[in-house]
């Protein structure tokens, strides 16, 4: 499964990658977001409940940075265990362009999953992927537009 998206957000592109590297506000934009903890510089442990069609489960994962090309771009890996509900692994490619005040944020990700999740239909799968994304982002954006620039 692939997604890709583009969104502006109001706010600095050293602004925004620092926003992305910060756990608590990290936490409070992804979606089921129970715990996230940031293990060392480029590692976080996450652990997300999240409902998918009829499946419910609690994920827990780790998730690894490649910051070798930032502020401009990143990426990012990982995977999680949904126990009886299966598992899921991916990652994703996230480049962040001044536009002025603004910066454009442009990622590029891919995921696998397995398991009783990959018995829903990739259609359910996918629409959801998608939601889970754009709840990310709205979040993502909302807080930035929140938070003081410094």
């Amino acid at each position: 499964m692939e997604l890709a998206d583009e969104i502006t957000i109001n706010a600095p592109k050293e602004v925004v990658y620092a926003a992305l590297n910060d756990p608590e506000i990290l936490k409070r934009c992804i979606p089921g977001c129970e715990e996230l903890i940031k293990t060392s510089d480029t590692e976080l442990e996450a652990k997300v409940v999240l409902k998918v069609g009829p499946v419910k489960a609690k994920f827990s994962g780790d998730v690894v940075l490649d910051t070798s090309g930032a502020p401009d771009a990143f990426s990012l890996s990982g995977q999680g265990n949904g126990g009886a509900a299966g598992h899921a692994k991916g990652g994703a490619d996230v480049t962040l362009t001044a536009d002025g005040d603004q910066t454009i944020l442009r990622y590029d990700a891919k995921a696998a999953i397995g398991g009783k999740l990959a018995q829903l239909g990739s259609r359910l799968i996918q629409s959801t992927a998608k939601k889970l994304a754009a709840k990310f982002f709205k979040s993502f954006a909302d807080v930035m537009a929140e938070e003081p620039v410094s």
